[in-house]
């Protein structure tokens, strides 16, 4: 195929499942050869937790299961936004400095792939200098979330320059990736013309397994980070004692807080009631939650973010991956998918309280036929349309266009030559 393809990362650790895992490997499976270039710090390579790699990784440039990785020290953007419009707005590549443009400069792939806001800012520096040595590229940005997000708390000056930036990187790119319909939807207001393919973060699909075991307790899943944004721990607590005054609820969590962060105490009544299973590889997260974890929790502020009113989360499809209804609280995309597949338990409110779920989990609890049903549509969805083997067609589909487009180009300039 000859198509060389390289990967533009600022924020993400490199073995982030999305971009590392999942697209990179499909993509080196479909005959691709990918390079991605990923962002240190103090020297270092992280991981999913935060944690540096310190034995392992250490080289600026290596090849890790057949994609090479080339790194460089990550970059504040965030700090520069009016500087960097105005080096947008330029419409030359000659005031992108950064050294994550430079390096994609030098990598001359024919397809760039940007996984973030700012990394599609370095893609465009990239798109601009290449073309002005004569190549011509393609760019796609991968957008894991909406941003800018009108609803976060930020000034309203920064989120304006970052839509005057979005708007104009819109101008030069040749597709977006996205992870919800709404998010594309969004998209789409600002740029109709804009080709735009949702693949949503699912898993691959795990092994079968007998969902007719039963436990006395309902045991809630948590993937993810906990912290005040996502998941917060202090709400779980707070969930577990409410619920367990009339049931008996448990708690098993998957992942945990990043290394930096403080880590709360758990009070000694409900210890028993918080089992830890600490960050796993997403290929070992089907044995931790199959066999007793009865329901998936996800907890979003739906008030104050656009983007969680719209995300469909990693953990999301991961439940439903295993066969676990999802309880979550008013976020539209998710809602509309388990009110379209039966598939989970939603509490109408855009910020859901401890009681509001304590509540949800009793009732839960005692219509065990109904979780037993939901845990069956879960499961089935994922079987026939949504785990990555589904999602990796969709990218494909859209390298495939790149493909066929540039030998169509080809053979157009060979005729014309031909011709004359």
């Amino acid at each position: 195929m000859g198509k060389q393809i390289c990967f533009l990362v600022t924020e993400h650790p490199f073995l982030d499942a999305r971009i590392f895992k999942k697209e990179a490997k499909s993509l080196v499976k479909q005959g691709y050869s990918v390079t991605m270039i990923v962002p240190r710090r103090k020297g270092h390579l992280f991981d999913v937790d935060g944690t540096f790699f310190t034995n392992r990784f250490q080289s600026r440039t290596f090849v890790y299961e057949g994609i090479k990785i080339i790194t460089y020290e990550q970059i504040d953007f965030e700090k520069k936004t009016k500087q960097l419009l105005h080096n947008l707005l330029t419409g030359t590549h000659h005031r992108f400095t950064d050294s994550l443009t430079q390096i994609g400069i030098e990598v001359e792939a024919d397809i760039y792939h940007a996984h973030e806001f700012f990394s599609l800012y370095s893609g465009i520096g990239i798109k601009r200098a290449l073309a002005s040595r004569g190549k011509a590229c393609r760019l796609i940005y991968d957008s894991h979330e909406l941003e800018p997000d009108p609803l976060i708390m930020e000034s309203k000056k920064i989120k304006k320059v970052k839509r005057q930036m979005l708007e104009a990187m819109f101008n030069e790119l040749d597709q977006v990736i996205t992870v919800s319909e709404s998010i594309k939807a969004w998209y789409h207001s600002i740029q109709p013309s804009l080709p735009i393919e949702v693949v949503y973060n699912s898993p691959p699909l795990a092994p079968e397994y007998d969902r007719n075991k039963e436990t006395a307790d309902l045991v809630i899943a948590f993937e993810g980070i906990l912290g005040s944004k996502r998941g917060s721990f202090q709400k779980l607590l707070r969930v577990l004692e409410l619920a367990n005054e009339k049931i008996s609820v448990t708690a098993k969590i998957i992942g945990g807080w990043k290394e930096q962060d403080q880590k709360p105490s758990i009070p000694p009544h409900l210890k028993s009631k918080v089992l830890f299973k600490g960050w796993l590889d997403y290929e070992a997260i089907p044995m931790v939650i199959q066999g007793d974890a009865d329901i998936g929790w996800v907890d979003l502020d739906a008030s104050h973010s656009l983007n969680n009113r719209y995300a469909m989360p990693n953990k999301f499809f991961s439940y439903l991956n295993n066969g676990l209804p999802v309880l979550v609280n008013q976020c539209e995309d998710m809602n509309r998918f388990i009110e379209r597949y039966q598939c989970g338990y939603i509490i109408d409110k855009p910020q859901a309280n401890a009681e509001d779920y304590a509540q949800a989990l009793q009732q839960i609890y005692f219509n065990k036929a109904q979780l037993k049903e939901m845990s069956l549509n879960a499961r089935k969805i994922m079987e026939t349309a949504y785990s990555w083997e589904h999602m990796e067609e969709r990218l494909f589909s859209i390298y495939a266009r790149f493909v066929q487009d540039d030998k169509s180009q080809r053979k157009m300039k060979k005729d014309k030559g031909e011709d004359g």
